[in-house]
């Protein structure tokens, strides 16, 4: 009876199982702790890092980004009676209405005659690169602006000049007349590993050098039709960030914060930056010339499916295959053709589209790159002249 009693009460049935269950787990807690110690004193603890004092160091080459663009605006002159512009609304539209015994003052911001005014634009992020006043952002940040102002952490506020814009890669470079300024240190993102800490500094809704860290998610992200492979973190990045430097425990900035995967139009703990070794290769064509100049053979390829490769009997498993040649266009003088799967340039694998469109677009142009193609099971070699592609109209130019 008292068995009975003892095996079927709820209380004492609880606590048997609760004695099991940290009867099994004691081996485990006991491994947990050997192989992650807590003790500050062991050689193998690690603690969180402390980003106070690489903040410090690097804020101060951090810089806001402001820019304004010119409006039109226009209002009837000030010495136009009210009677005329009844005059006028009869005239054109039919439609004769009372005058107004005294006339309105224009509206707040407008000026008559026709003339325009500045307004602000947007606000993003940057960093200086060069003591002598060259500053990194997204091109999307300056994109459509008629001025730049660059503010600095000491408050000073410079107008900048836009030295060069590279839309497709998302990279600017501005200079402000100023000197012996502190820049970040360049990194290596090719060295950049999944899982160390990074850091961003920026100035998110306009809020000056807001920190947040997180941890490097992966490498070689691609978005959209980019041809550049992103750094994907955790790290918060939110408006205004745009531009700001991506930085690693050893102060080094590793990439330019740029966009993030968003449902919502907020951060949901995605955000990429740009490779800094992009970011400088870009800078250097942009400080020299203004612009990039990147190359085209003129196809259109698509990706080489297990599937797309079956139907045509492709035994490889790299490639991309060519779904379209522009007519006159280089790869059509060279002799490429629709179905041709283009397995390597300059001894180079294409993988995947970007691999391809990537690597032609940094051939310059005027040079040959060496293809290998297959085509309807044979292999061969085809040289094509690169030639240059269009660049961009010319963006507003800047006052």
């Amino acid at each position: 009876m008292k068995l009975s009693v003892w095996l079927y009460s709820p209380l004492r049935l609880v606590f048997c199982t609760a004695l099991l269950f940290f009867a099994g787990a004691m081996p485990v807690l006991a491994q947990l702790d050997v192989n992650y110690p807590n003790n500050p004193n062991s050689p193998n603890f690690r603690r969180f890092p402390d980003f106070a004092d690489l903040v410090e160091k690097a804020s101060p080459a951090v810089v806001n980004i402001r820019t304004t663009e010119k409006v039109a605006v226009y209002q009837m002159p000030s010495n136009i009676t009210p009677q005329d512009q009844a005059e006028f609304l009869r005239r054109f539209f039919g439609i004769p209405l009372p005058a107004q015994p005294n006339p309105s003052p224009p509206p707040k911001g407008q000026t008559p005659g026709g003339q325009s005014q500045e307004q602000n634009r947007g606000t993003g992020s940057g960093f200086i690169m060069d003591s002598n006043g060259y500053i990194l952002t997204n091109a999307h940040v300056i994109e459509g602006a008629t001025t730049i102002y660059v503010t600095l952490t000491d408050k000073r506020e410079f107008k900048a000049k836009l030295i060069g814009s590279d839309p497709r890669t998302d990279v600017a470079l501005v200079k402000i007349e100023a000197s012996n300024l502190p820049k970040l240190p360049v990194g290596d993102s090719s060295r950049v590993r999944v899982g160390e800490w990074v850091l961003a500094i920026g100035s998110p809704f306009g809020l000056d050098n807001t920190v947040t860290a997180g941890i490097v998610s992966a490498k070689g992200r691609e978005t959209n039709d980019s041809i550049t492979p992103f750094i994907q973190t955790d790290v918060a990045i939110n408006p205004g960030n745009s531009g700001g430097p991506l930085i690693n425990t050893r102060g080094e900035v590793i990439g330019i914060n740029s966009q993030i995967y968003s449902k919502s139009g907020g951060y949901m703990g995605i955000s990429f930056a740009i490779p800094i070794d992009e970011v400088i290769r870009i800078s250097e064509q942009l400080k020299v010339n203004g612009r990039i100049v990147r190359g085209r053979i003129g196809v259109t390829i698509t990706e080489l499916t297990k599937e797309l490769a079956e139907s045509i009997n492709f035994v490889g498993r790299r490639g991309v295959l060519i779904r379209a040649v522009e007519q006159g266009a280089p790869a059509a003088l060279a002799g490429l053709e629709v179905g041709d799967v283009i397995t390597k340039i300059n001894e180079k694998e294409i993988e995947r589209g970007v691999d391809l469109t990537r690597s032609i677009s940094e051939i310059r142009p005027g040079t040959r790159a060496r293809l290998q193609v297959w085509r309807k099971g044979s292999n061969r070699e085809i040289n094509v002249m690169v030639m240059e592609i269009e660049p961009p109209r010319s963006p507003k130019p800047l006052q």
